[in-house]
């Protein structure tokens, strides 16, 4: 039995803070327990550090509030961080201080004027929540990221962000036309460029304002020669308290230019107002492949200069990682690997036009530059359709997440990833990188923005390994060198953060104005201390003077951190906080807004967890083995105790199971996660062990016994159904924990294969029949649920082979366990494991052809399965798609009564993300019988299973289901046909909306003739 859990993490705000906040009317939220603030302890850098709690304002009421609570004489010594999407690579929004997250609430678009090309946003705002409402209006916001589906407006401003086609389009400061500001005095003011004559007004104003703007003039005028000395002319610039352009080029006195990328040091932003610009008319992008990484660097100089809108590289490290992710099934047509070689890096070249001639003539001249003869140049592709251009753009997007996605402690992590070099340079310089990196004897993956001169590289390292941790000093001040030498800069396009302890190094005799700058925003030193400029009494922030994660990493030890699924191996990416509800990756993030909720949060607390259970001296792989060993009743009275003794109102162990209860168990993390973090896996050995020492929630029991409790029930059918059909036994099933239960049906799946003559599948007289009479037969593998509530598919799956001259079969009665696995119950389930795997694997070994039908019932055979020890199969269950693509010919010979209906299909979240190549699949089936089919692009439908059954949920899953589902379901109707195949989809939407969805598996078999 595990110990009861303290956190290290004692109360960090002074008392009666959070109170006094609330009583100066605070309208936001406020968290400082334990768990939320181990969340927030780390973001996408090698570093890690607790914050004293987490605010989330409301507006810029509540920021002017939180600032005037700050100035309080018992708050004094407060200092506060704000956090945008939390996806920095340097630590930017780490402290340990109050963290301000303004996502949660603040994330409003309160004004879109197309005449004028101008959006006025909260800061919170997601980039591409933005560009997704200017879309109708023909236009967008300018600076491309990677981060775009989580990055904030305000952590854009912040690191004044850029990206892909910089070159083109600049940074953010370039499209900042206005900023709602609160200092850490309370006070707000809207910056906008001043005229000469607004300037001369502001100047003399006795206040803060007029302080801060007195100082910069200042700067401006009296080190204008120095300034323009030693600002290098680059396109990524030395952005933060950027001297350089605090002068427009019409003259106007310009304090954005010093607000964006200031990381939070000198204001609150509450909201911004930005330039516009209209979307480009068409674009392609040619992807060029190289036998070489140098040649497609030293070869990008020569398609810069062709003027195209963006050129982008990527490494033969960074490529064989795509390979194996959730993209290549989009993309791998235009990266073929050729009969000699594979590709050891790529250029992806970007052409816009405003019209067809244009782009025809543009593309025209580049590809016939790419006929000069140059020997390391492989072969080349062009992307013309949209959806083939945004999905070579998500794989480049997702580089700086596939870097982890690697075995082991070893692993690429960021601290020298954006350097900016003049891009005529950049050959040059990377060569002398790559030897400074080979010299120590460390792998890396490359990628970069070469057009802009700018680079991203992650060395791996293992921060647990005292001869690898200095490596992050030794190399930091190496490559500084290094990038001077080369006239470049070390922040590139990722901000400065723990990194600012270089900053006078760059600014030279310049650095004392940055302070000056500093002092006259924020006299106190309360916002973001310790980063790009700081008071001469107090350091700037140290690279190795700041706690690692790695400290936290060795002591869970190496073994541990391999044994949880990568819950330890998150890098921060961010890539679940993705804000759009058409994607599956993470419902419960997305109904939430709660970052604990989410597979970084989850990872985060799962990471805390396994590291206070270390210092006990736990390992929990030999607790889960001795509790399968022992008897659950003979710990019945210990949990009983444990779970009423009020000194375990505090263990973590229960802020741990409260992210857990929130997770619907889709394994989109699974398949969407660049590094792979599976919550439904570590999930479930958690709970095992936090069940060991309380008692479980009734419904638990009652769940897990469903699969074999089901074919008893069929028997009572209509006293199960008077439980959960009527209000007197839905009252009683709310109060064990569970809620809109489906009926069982009069049609029985036992009584429709007796009419039909189906036998049960025995292998013992499987094994009797002739190879020809076994390859011709299929065997159907049901789960539980979708033969007891919704046979008719089943029947239609019999139906539909019959027709296709093949021999159906049935499989036996079976228990699938892929509940007992979600709410750990591990031993049972691989108890039940093992036991369906000898029978289907028996049947395999026959030769006949075994087709699932529920497709996360299905996939759980290849994935729960394979890791249970003796339940691993030799032969797949194939998904129904998959046994329909292996036998087009037999389909497309019974004729089909093709319609002029329209047919779209909404797949399982769990398949639609483990098995991405199995929804093509349904559309090639489809197309065999010359219907199109539209795979809708859809979010999860709230149900997972049992998750929307669990009356703790039911909320969360009826608003899931309002996000994307709601809409594609209305638009059902005897025309439109919406097919799901998710029983628990199904389900969901006949619950919510009485629209009973069929499976495509009833729409073909009524279809083919």
């Amino acid at each position: 039995m595990i110990p009861r859990l303290t956190s290290h993490l004692a109360p960090a705000s002074p008392p009666g803070f959070f109170e006094r906040l609330v009583e100066a009317g605070f309208n936001g939220d406020a968290e400082g327990r334990a768990g939320a603030r181990t969340v927030y302890a780390t973001d996408n850098s090698i570093y890690q550090l607790e914050p004293a709690g987490i605010l989330f304002p409301s507006g810029a009421d509540d920021l002017k509030i939180l600032a005037k609570v700050l100035s309080e004489p018992a708050f004094r010594g407060m200092t506060i961080t704000p956090r945008g999407g939390g996806t920095g690579t340097n630590g930017q929004s780490l402290t340990s201080g109050l963290v301000v997250d303004c996502s949660r609430h603040m994330n409003k678009i309160l004004e879109i004027d197309p005449v004028r090309r101008v959006a006025r946003v909260q800061s919170g705002v997601v980039k591409d929540r933005l560009n997704r409402a200017l879309k109708p209006y023909g236009l967008f916001f300018a600076p491309e990221l990677s981060t775009s589906n989580r990055a904030t407006i305000g952590g854009m401003v912040s690191t004044d962000a850029c990206g892909q086609g910089s070159c083109l389009y600049g940074k953010t400061s370039n499209h900042v036309l206005g900023l709602r500001i609160v200092l850490a005095d309370g006070s707000e003011w809207w910056s906008r460029a001043l005229s000469e004559a607004a300037l001369a007004e502001t100047l003399e104003r006795k206040d803060r304002i007029g302080e801060i703007h007195r100082t910069i003039d200042s700067i401006a005028r009296e080190k204008r020669e120095r300034i323009e000395a030693v600002f290098p002319k680059l396109n990524r610039y030395m952005t933060g308290y950027d001297l350089a352009h605090i002068r427009q080029p019409d003259g106007r006195f310009d304090l954005n230019a010093i607000l964006c990328g200031s990381e939070g040091t000198l204001a609150m932003i509450a909201e911004a107002e930005l330039n516009l610009l209209p979307l480009p008319a068409h674009a392609a992008l040619i992807n060029i492949r190289y036998n070489d990484f140098n040649a497609a660097l030293e070869d990008a100089r020569t398609l810069t200069a062709l003027k195209v809108a963006s050129v982008e590289t990527v490494d033969e490290k960074v490529l064989g990682l795509a390979k194996t992710d959730i993209v290549w099934n989009d993309i791998g047509q235009f990266f073929p690997d050729d009969a000699a070689s594979s590709a050891n890096g790529i250029n992806i070249v970007e052409i816009l036009a405003d019209d067809e001639a244009e782009l025809e003539r543009k593309l025209d001249e580049v590809t016939a530059a790419l006929g000069s003869g140059n020997p390391d140049r492989l072969g080349h592709t062009i992307a013309r359709r949209h959806r083939d251009i945004e999905a070579i753009w998500t794989m480049r997007k997702r580089a700086v997440g596939l870097l982890g996605n690697v075995d082991g402690p070893l692993r690429p992590v960021p601290f020298v990833e954006d350097t900016a070099v003049p891009p005529e340079n950049l050959a040059a310089y990377i060569r002398e990188f790559r030897a400074l990196l080979d010299g120590a004897g460390l792998s890396y993956g490359m990628f970069g923005h070469v057009d802009a001169g700018v680079l991203h590289v992650r060395p791996a390292l293992d921060l647990t390994r005292d001869d690898h941790t200095p490596l992050v000093r030794e190399i930091s001040d190496a490559v500084v060198a290094l990038t001077k030498k080369y006239g470049g800069v070390l922040w590139g396009e990722h901000g400065k953060g723990v990194r600012s302890e270089y900053v006078p190094e760059f600014f030279g005799d310049l650095y004392p104005c940055l302070q000056e700058i500093k002092r006259a925003f924020d006299p106190q030193n309360k916002l973001n201390p310790g980063k790009i400029a700081a008071p001469s009494v107090e350091p700037l922030l140290k690279i190795d003077g700041v706690p690692q994660r790695g400290g936290v990493d060795r002591a869970i030890g190496n073994e541990i951190r391999a044994a949880f699924d990568n819950a330890a191996y998150c890098n921060g990416n961010g890539a679940c906080f993705d804000f759009d509800e058409t994607s599956p990756m993470c419902p419960s993030y997305k109904a939430t807004r709660d970052r604990r909720f989410s597979p970084k949060g989850r990872a985060a607390l799962m990471r805390e967890w396994l590291r206070l259970l270390a210092d006990e001296g736990i390992d929990p792989r030999a607790e889960a083995k001795r509790l399968r060993r022992g008897s659950s009743l003979a710990a019945l009275p210990r949990r009983l105790f444990n779970s009423f003794d009020p000194r375990n109102r505090d263990d973590f162990s229960h802020e741990v199971r409260e992210a857990m209860d929130t997770c619907l168990a889709c394994k989109a993390c699974t398949g969407q996660c660049p590094v792979k973090v599976s919550v439904p896996a570590f999930r479930s050995k958690f709970l095992e062990l936090y069940y060991s020492r309380y008692l479980r929630p009734l419904k638990d029991p009652l769940i897990t016994a469903i699969e074999a409790t089901l074919p008893w029930a069929r028997r009572i059918r209509p006293l199960y159904n008077l439980a959960a059909g009527t209000s007197l036994g839905q009252r009683l099933m709310r109060s064990a924990g569970l809620t809109a239960l489906p009926l069982l049906p009069k049609n029985t799946l036992r009584g429709a294969t007796t009419q039909l003559g189906i036998a049960t599948a025995v292998p013992e007289v499987l094994g009797k029949l002739s190879a020809a009479e076994r390859r011709n037969i299929v065997v159907f593998v049901p789960d539980a649920l979708t033969a007891s509530f919704d046979p008719d598919v089943v029947v239609a799956a019999i139906k539909l082979a019959q027709k296709m001259g093949l021999s159906p079969l049935l499989a036996a009665s079976h228990v699938n366990g892929k509940v007992l696995h979600v709410h750990g119950y591990l031993g049972k389930f691989e108890k039940a494991a093992r036991k369906t795997a000898n029978y289907l694997q028996r049947l395999a070994e026959t030769g006949v052809t075994l087709v699932g039908i529920d497709p996360s019932m299905t996939l759980a055979f290849r994935s729960e399965y394979k890791g249970t020890p003796g339940a691993k199969l030799s032969t797949p269950v194939l998904l129904p798609q998959e046994w329909l693509g292996t036998n087009l010919e037999r389909l497309t010979k019974s004729s089909a009564s093709v319609s002029g209906k329209r047919y779209q299909l909404l797949p399982h979240c769990t398949e639609r993300t483990n098995a991405p190549a199995s929804l093509a699949q349904w559309e090639i089936v489809f197309e065999a019988l010359q219907i199109e089919l539209e795979t809708l692009q859809a979010g999860c439908c709230g149900m997972a299973g049992i998750f929307g059954h669990e009356t703790r949920n039911r909320a969360i899953s009826e608003k899931l289901y309002a996000m994307s589902w709601a809409v594609h379901m209305a638009a059902s109707s005897d025309e439109t046909i919406v097919m799901a195949t998710g029983y628990s989809c199904r389900s969901q939407a006949k619950g919510i909306d009485a629209v009973r969805a069929p499976h495509p598996l009833e729409v073909l078999e009524r279809l083919v003739a």
